[in-house]
């Protein structure tokens, strides 16, 4: 009857998104304490890992930083680039709705990040996203309910 919508051009969109901001993410550098400059030499080490493929490592390493340091900065970038990883196109575990969970945790404990407004782009994004799958299953029923 008619051919099947291809998805490839809606994820190339979201995977390019995803990069630029990983990349703006990595680039913030912290100057207000000393271990601040420590943990962002391991924020800059996780684009290392995701370069590699080692999506599981970047978010431990993530969950590392948070963990040892929960307050702005790093602990909101920390739980940025954890978003970013569930989120990543590359990412054969990918998650879009733990990093849906990860972005409003950034707007809820950390208000005046500088993340804030990213992570208000990728809920609505990733909101979006999940809205357009649930149209694409609604025509597949009604094409299946058509075909009998």
């Amino acid at each position: 009857m008619g051919t099947k919508r291809s998805r490839k051009r809606q994820h190339l969109y979201l995977s390019i998104t995803c990069l630029m901001l990983f990349i703006s993410a990595a680039c913030v550098q912290f100057k207000q304490l000393p271990q601040a400059q420590e943990e962002c030499t391991h924020l800059g080490s996780i684009s290392g890992f995701i370069v590699r493929g080692d999506f599981e490592g970047a978010m431990k390493e993530s969950q590392d930083i948070l963990a040892r340091s929960p307050k702005p900065p790093p602990g909101d970038e920390a739980l940025m680039n954890m978003g970013l990883i569930c989120a990543h196109y590359a990412n054969p575990k990918r998650d879009y709705k733990k990093a849906l969970g990860y972005f409003m945790r950034i707007e809820k404990e950390f208000p005046r990040s500088p993340f804030v407004e990213e992570a208000k782009i990728w809920v609505s994004v990733l909101l979006a996203f999940e809205k357009a799958k649930q149209v694409d299953i609604e025509i597949e029923k009604k094409k299946k309910e058509l075909e009998k």
